[in-house]
């Protein structure tokens, strides 16, 4: 070998070094798909037989889903509070304000205390483009909106896509609400930063406007970290869903499965995008939905989605409306085809992605969430890092859960209840989570100090957070301003 040789074959491994250690360095993109009341059984990977899902089929055999992954809440807003914020939405006080309830309303005065520190603004001070593209929930007045919490760009409609100039009004005269609770609900707005861009918005077009959007992100961003935020406006609310020409009536379950089958499509190109981009593996994706499905009035007919094999429907306490079919995939990093059947939640991403960038979570504050990465990559010995997971309706403890066990605590008085009919409620009910998954049969009698062990466990989250009629200290306040206006089109 001659003297050039050398030097060229010495240049190309200290390239190949060079190279090799640029990325290895390179913080990990995180891509969250979040939509919006899919249930368990929605989905192919998670025993649906109705819905043809083939892109999150794959991305269940190239990555590990999660079989006992839960969010916060059984309803939209105080679910997506714990994504933001790490924190149980009571903490955050984003779980029920005397105006709206436990969910957002057009024009409220509510929203996401600035003073939050949100996921976005973790993962901005380590450098990275940030975007929330979908449905934000968390307040529709100027200082809530993403753009004020951390996101570089916002493309979306600001809360649930059935909240309608036309439903409040309806609501307004059958309830009696003031005006800016009913008559005065503007068109629903498709926003872009903090500019309505189209107002109303065409529902059908949202799942494939929204996608386009997270393209575009994407592949502006491909040279740098980057954390997107896809809260999917679909399979929706109370009202039937939504779905693009190329998939309405396409499916064998009317509108819901039409929109299902668009999710799938639009999880897909997200990951053929990554993959053309060569970015795939520097790149987590979570696949998930902010709660259950609601289901039909019968509760058996799919027409409105399933949560099956768990029990109960969206907006309880129950396991099918907290329990979510979640999968997560990061090609070399995460073993294809796995399970994880360890508990886990919406408030470890915060953490977990402040870890996995090279930074941590707040210091100054609770955070209620955990780093799961051990979880997620599959570590030997892995276990879920939860003594106690709290079931909350409203502001009203119902349910706590420790390891295998759920106990659903004994209630004088309750709204709204998975289990409880009118009358009852003064015993205790004890599931075992894995060999009871429908939660059929109660077994506290035969457990006593299962039961009393939990309830100490339930406790404890009364004296931090509070129990119905009893905030605790470990209160955070609710963000609010004093003459919110209506976002529309100018």
């Amino acid at each position: 070998m001659n003297k050039l040789s050398r030097h060229i074959v010495l240049f190309a491994f200290a390239l190949a070094l060079t190279t090799h250690s640029a990325d290895a360095a390179r913080k990990p993109n995180f891509i969250v798909i979040f939509c919006d009341n899919l249930g368990n059984g929605d989905i192919e990977p998670f025993g649906s037989k109705i819905h043809r899902t083939p892109n999150l089929s794959r991305m269940a055999r190239e990555g590990r889903k999660f079989t006992h992954f839960c969010v916060t809440a059984g309803v939209c807003t105080p679910s997506r509070s714990s994504i933001m914020t790490g924190c149980y939405p009571q903490r955050v006080q984003m779980h029920h304000n005397p105006r709206d309830g436990h969910v957002l309303r057009p024009v409220s005065p509510y929203g996401l205390h600035p003073d939050e520190v949100t996921i976005a603004e973790v993962l901005k001070k380590q450098g990275y483009a940030t975007a929330c593209v979908g449905k934000w929930h968390l307040g529709d007045q100027t200082p809530f909106l993403p753009t004020r919490q951390g996101f570089d760009e916002y493309y979306g409609v600001p809360y649930s896509d059935d909240m309608t100039e036309a439903v409040g009004i309806r609501i307004s005269k059958r309830k009696g609400y003031d005006k800016l609770q009913g008559k005065l609900w503007p068109p629903l707005p498709l926003m872009d930063g903090e500019k309505v861009v189209e107002a109303p918005a065409d529902r059908d077009l949202l799942t494939k406007k929204l996608n386009d959007r997270c393209l575009q992100f994407i592949e502006k961003n491909k040279d740098r970290p980057f954390f997107l935020y896809f809260p999917e406006a679909m399979p929706g609310s109370t009202s039937a869903p939504f779905a693009s020409p190329a998939f309405k009536g396409k499916s064998k379950n009317g509108p819901w499965g039409d929109s299902i089958e668009e999710l799938d499509w639009s999880a897909g190109r997200i990951l053929d995008k990554l993959v053309e981009l060569g970015i795939e593996k520097d790149t987590l994706v979570i696949w998930t939905s902010d709660n259950g499905a609601p289901l039909a009035r019968d509760m058996t007919s799919p027409t409105r989605g399933s949560n099956l094999p768990y029990h109960g429907r969206g907006y309880t306490t129950s396991e099918g409306a907290y329990r979510m079919p979640t999968i997560m995939w990061w090609p070399g990093r995460i073993k294809a085809g796995t399970t994880c059947t360890e508990l886990a939640t919406t408030m470890d991403l915060l953490p977990t992605f402040a870890g996995l960038a090279g930074g941590s979570a707040p210091k100054d504050r609770i955070i209620d969430g955990h780093d799961i990465a051990p979880l997620i990559l599959n570590q030997p010995n892995a276990r879920t890092p939860y003594n106690a997971f709290y079931y909350y309706y409203q502001d009203q403890l119902q349910a706590v859960r420790s390891g295998p066990w759920k106990l659903f605590v004994p209630l004088k008085t309750y709204n709204r209840h998975p289990h409880f009919k009118k009358g009852q409620g003064d015993k205790p009910l004890l599931f075992h989570l894995y060999r009871d998954i429908s939660c059929k049969e109660n077994v506290a009698e035969k457990n006593p100090d299962v039961v009393k062990r939990l309830k100490v466990l339930a406790s404890l989250a009364r004296e931090d957070i509070g129990d119905k009629g009893a905030p605790g200290p470990g209160l955070r306040k609710i963000g609010r301003v004093s003459n919110p206006v209506a976002q529309v089109l100018k």
